[in-house]
């Protein structure tokens, strides 16, 4: 059993692990969007389902032939070395013109992992069906929790003990190592399968005969596996559009799923139904309640907010995985058993990503995913019930849980009520939500205003004598005021002609600062945002100099840019591309900033927005203006009582211009820093910790 335990163990280790490792390698080439994590996760519940698919075929139709079930492994273990490292060739990143980039991701993922990833899903069931084999009388079962063990270990281990301390080669080097030692293992144990003789073992005492499982309980696995994969997914969207794109805001959640795998599969005694369902439904409602406040006026602790999305995650897989687990079949349906738990997965993880973002305007899978919870455990709850001798009591639970049902209800409808609520134009896509409402400020005036998300990405009025103000976070007041006061190339008599620089066009606020001669290359990964600015806003085509929107990766963009030798000469480059209150970390990189400055002038400056409710990012932005002998300045703007129409903002200007920074201390732009020397954080493509400026 020992050596079963191992490649067992092993496999699913490096089965997780590989997830975060991929998904990191390629989240710089797609803006770091939520939807990299969330298309990685699609690619690897259906190369799980492949697999669990590929073991149920060679167990099934070569149950009596041992031998050609491990030659025919262990040939494919051999073949996949052909495709290691794993590691992705720079020249796979996409061209930036792809408006939904989910197939190019799945290309992507299967030609630098594909054939690794199906056999190590393969290994779990197809060894725990090896091990069944050969041990009669013994069930596999708490294997399955051995494997969700390793997955879990493998995933938490990654942000916290390889990341740091290891770049992306390293780290997929010895990731393939270690794919190495697992196919030593599985070929071990395929000698001791294969040498064994015995009949197919007798079920255990405590599992069902061996009879065909019923359709209802095949269904209802496939159910539930698929609303637990629905929970994981759109929760973790949630979380990581209004946090950031990071490992571990993806390990968390996936490892408190995993953990509930564990928990249901070593025992049935682990699984207490009569406390699981009602934390479940608490956490659900905690879960609503927080999204009807939409997160604004009395702001939670992100730290708290995080624990409210993981608990739901929690409670609400672990009653799916509970549940499962209660219909569980007899060992000898085991690989079909797990190809069904795999399937509803796939199908639960398709449905997020490919399904709903043509079905729905909003996130609106995660209130589907929690009526789906809800109709399934109220179908298994009468299923238990429906022959019981206490009516009086099963009837008074019945009229607490259909109460409770119809609050849920309500508060779901009302929160898609208030989202849609004023909404002029939607649009979504692959990288999140976009809103176009019409609103009206404190002093009365109408505007219209671009909302991603809870966020806004800049207003304008609706009055024609309104139209060039420069609002929200850009106003003159502001860090981007600042910069276009005390340019040199403003400043002299006659002034000059400007090239600027903006990483994320919102809705091309920062336009209203051009003058004749001046350019504009505004650099936007999401086609739908030129296209709402275009069509919703006046900002570009009012712009009094030449503008440009330069589609993709502003990183991507700029590296080929520069590949092409045509670096830009930027006068001054503003970096807002901020989703939410999420950040894309690669941008706010040493490599990051190194580019920038190949692209600015000598005297140039860059602008960093860093305002964020729940991230103090002035630290490592000020360490990596050090780092490049830079100055760096803060101008935190916060608007008087009357002044309707700009938002509090903080900026970072960056630059070795002496006159500029001159300029700057003149005009009375400069703010105090909270903290008078930065703390040691120190971010680069191959270490950020998000942790560091937890506000």
């Amino acid at each position: 059993m020992p050596l079963f335990i191992a490649s067992i163990f092993l496999s699913a280790f490096l089965l997780f692990q590989v997830q975060p490792v991929i998904a990191r390698c390629i989240l710089p080439w797609y803006g770091g969007s939520p939807g990299v994590w969330t298309t990685c996760l699609l690619f690897f519940q259906t190369g799980l389902l492949a697999g669990y698919a590929y073991a149920h075929g060679l167990a099934t139709l070569l149950r009596e032939r041992r031998g050609w079930q491990v030659g025919i492994h262990l040939g494919l273990l051999a073949l996949a070395f052909l495709t290691l490292p794993i590691t992705p060739e720079p020249d796979w990143k996409p061209d930036g013109t792809e408006a939904n980039p989910t197939v190019g991701i799945v290309r992507l993922l299967a030609l630098s992992v594909g054939l690794p990833y199906l056999l190590l899903s393969a290994s779990g069931p197809l060894l725990q069906h090896w091990f069944a084999e050969t041990h009669p009388g013994r069930s596999p079962y708490r294997l399955y929790a051995v494997s969700n063990l390793g997955s879990l270990l493998g995933l938490l281990t990654y942000p916290f003990v390889f990341e740091p301390r290891l770049d992306l080669r390293e780290q997929t080097l010895l990731w393939s190592g270690a794919f190495a030692v697992h196919a030593l293992l599985s070929g071990a144990a395929g000698v001791f399968f294969a040498k064994r003789s015995g009949a197919t073992p007798a079920a255990p005492p405590a599992a069902k005969d061996g009879t065909r499982p019923p359709l209802v309980d095949i269904v209802l696995w496939i159910a539930f596996s698929a609303c637990g994969s629905m929970l994981l997914l759109s929760l973790t969207s949630q979380m990581c559009q209004d946090v950031a794109v990071v490992p571990f805001l993806w390990v968390a959640p996936l490892s408190l799923y995993l953990l509930t795998f564990v928990i249901a599969f070593d025992h049935e005694r682990w699984y207490l139904r009569s406390l699981a369902i009602p934390l479940a439904a608490a956490a659900t409602g905690l879960t609503i309640w927080l999204m009807n406040r939409q997160y604004a006026g009395t702001e939670w602790p992100l730290a708290r907010q995080i624990a409210i999305y993981c608990g739901t995650v929690f409670f609400g897989c672990l009653v799916c995985h509970g549940e499962i687990v209660r219909m569980k079949p007899n060992p000898r349906h085991l690989t079909g058993f797990y190809l069904c738990i795999s399937l509803g997965g796939a199908l639960g993880g398709g449905f997020v990503s490919l399904a709903a973002p043509h079905l729905f305007n909003g996130y609106w899978e995660l209130h589907l995913a929690f009526d789906l919870l809800a109709i399934l455990t109220s179908f298994q709850l009468w299923r238990t019930f429906r022959r019981t001798r206490r009516p009086l009591l099963v009837l008074s639970v019945a009229a607490l849980w259909v109460a409770a049902l119809g609050a849920m209800a309500y508060y779901l409808k009302e929160h898609i009520d208030t989202a849609r609520a004023e909404a002029v134009a939607t649009r979504r896509g692959f990288y999140g939500v976009l809103k176009v409402k019409e609103e009206t400020d404190s002093a009365g005036d109408a505007y219209r205003s671009l909302q991603h998300g809870r966020i806004s990405h800049g207003r304008q009025y609706l009055d024609e004598t309104w139209h060039g103000l420069a609002t929200t976070y850009y106003s003159v007041e502001s860090g981007v005021g600042a910069v276009f006061a005390c340019l040199p190339a403003r400043t002299t008599t006659p002034a000059k002609p400007l090239r600027v620089g903006v990483v994320g066009l919102g809705v091309g606020t920062i336009a209203t600062y051009a003058k004749p001669g001046d350019r504009f290359r505004f650099y936007e990964i999401n086609p739908q945002v030129e296209e709402l600015a275009r069509s919703h806003f006046h900002y570009l085509a009012d712009c009094k100099g030449e503008e440009r929107v330069v589609l993709g990766d502003a990183r991507v963009s700029l590296e080929r840019e520069l590949a092409a030798g045509e670096p830009q000469r930027f006068d001054a480059l503003f970096v807002d591309a901020f989703s939410g209150d999420s950040i894309p970390i690669h941008l706010l990189t040493k490599e990051a900033f190194e580019l920038y400055f190949q692209h600015l002038e000598p005297g140039g400056v860059l602008a960093v927005h860093i305002t964020n409710l729940h991230l103090d990012l002035a630290d490592p932005v000020r360490n990596l203006a050090e780092a490049l002998g830079c100055r760096a300045f803060r101008v935190d703007h916060i608007p008087g009582g009357g002044d309707a129409h700009a938002y509090y903002s903080d900026w970072i200007l960056i630059t070795k211009d002496e006159a500029f920074a001159d300029a700057l201390k003149a005009a009375g732009f400069i703010s105090p820093w909270d903290n008078e020397e930065p703390r040691p954080i120190h971010w680069t493509d191959d270490y950020s910790n998000l942790f560091e400026v937890t506000l």
